[in-house]
């Protein structure tokens, strides 16, 4: 799958989201088998790029090409000048926000607001294309409104203004993340255009994944919540897809490895103080279908220091190892004779032919 002149290695994406895809957890998605990671947004407003939230989202140092920057505003012209400066700071990839839902984003007119208003949508996207020599993706939700779908529309806008591929979630902005995804939504934008188009909403399992680019037609798939504490799900899924065969969980052990592997890397990203506070989400979402979560939880939260939160995942995974080998299959997700073990991350090619197929 291509997104412009990039190859990547396979068709499954990590969708950005505010506060979860930071550097260290996208590097990490990586290694477990995602082909592509698109940043946290950078505000369009040049008045908050030197603050410390926008300088971290710029900080790119030792990440996987291709970087991929989100940039979220209502204005063409500061859309233009954020999509610059983020190429400055090493953007290899700029995309578009017209996903987000969340209320402080579409009172500023900004995320998914902006598909009420197709001419504006023009006229960002032509903005931002024209402004810098990389590719230009863009995100977005199938309409305002069950009773205004318009993602088709978008779609051919879109493309006509050179967008280099669409991901597009499969519920409008009013839906918010209630309701059955609009997979039938989905398969017609992807019937609208040449473009590459990812899916995203709800691809929660191997199985999903799998149904979903057969319903669908896609290109790739773009997986947000269900990464949250499973990074692991993208080696599940790319196996899927080439064999046929469900991927038994990690063991106890190689989650522990991975999870502290990861709180090194965000530690020194954010500092103590801030690595601590900012980590404790992570561990809830890695321990949330765990026995003794809600004790282990409290220690998390109460932890002050890397190394008294370090200590309390290390002493909770050793009391795991000692009443399992493996994590628990995620919801839906049924053990058979088919599951295979893997002990190490492996990403795996796909050729865009055999995915929409």
């Amino acid at each position: 799958m291509r997104i412009g002149g990039h190859l990547l290695p396979n068709n499954l994406a990590v969708a950005p989201m505010a506060g979860v895809t930071d550097r260290p957890f996208r590097m990490l998605c990586k290694r477990m088998g995602a082909g592509y990671a698109v940043s946290e947004m950078v505000a369009a407003n040049p008045k908050l790029w030197g603050t410390d939230k926008s300088r971290r989202r710029t900080d790119h140092a030792g990440e996987v090409a291709p970087i991929a920057v989100q940039i979220a505003g209502a204005d063409p012209a500061m859309m233009a000048d954020a999509a610059r400066y983020n190429v400055d700071r090493g953007a290899e990839i700029i995309d578009i926000n017209m996903g987000c839902p969340a209320k402080k984003v579409c009172n500023a007119y900004a995320g998914s607001a902006l598909l009420a208003d197709e001419a504006l949508v023009a006229r960002i996207l032509t903005a931002v294309v024209q402004s810098v020599p990389v590719p230009v993706t863009l995100k977005i939700r199938t309409g305002p409104a069950p009773q205004t779908r318009n993602a088709s529309t978008i779609a051919r806008i879109a493309q006509d203004a050179g967008i280099a591929a669409l991901a597009i979630h499969g519920r409008t902005r009013a839906c918010l993340f209630v309701g059955c995804v609009e997979y039938e939504t989905v398969r017609a934008v992807k019937r609208t255009v040449r473009i590459p188009v990812f899916a995203n909403g709800d691809i929660t399992t191997a199985r999903r994944a799998r149904d979903v680019l057969t319903q669908t037609a896609v290109d790739g798939l773009m997986i947000g919540r269900a990464a949250q504490g499973r990074p692991w799900i993208f080696r599940e899924i790319a196996h899927y897809l080439e064999t046929g065969k469900m991927l038994a969980p990690p063991s106890v052990a190689e989650a522990r490895a991975v999870i502290l592997e990861h709180l090194d890397d965000h530690y020194a990203f954010y500092g103590e103080e801030l690595g601590v506070r900012i980590a404790r989400k992570h561990l809830h979402w890695y321990s949330a279908s765990l026995p003794g979560a809600p004790a282990f939880r409290e220690q998390v939260n109460v932890a002050e220091s890397t190394t008294a939160q370090r200590r309390a995942v290390e002493s909770f995974f050793m009391r795991l190892a000692d009443e399992t080998e493996r994590l628990p299959y995620a919801a839906s997700e049924t053990r058979d004779e088919r599951v295979t073990p893997l002990h190490a991350p492996r990403p795996v090619a796909f050729e865009q032919e055999a995915i929409a197929a």
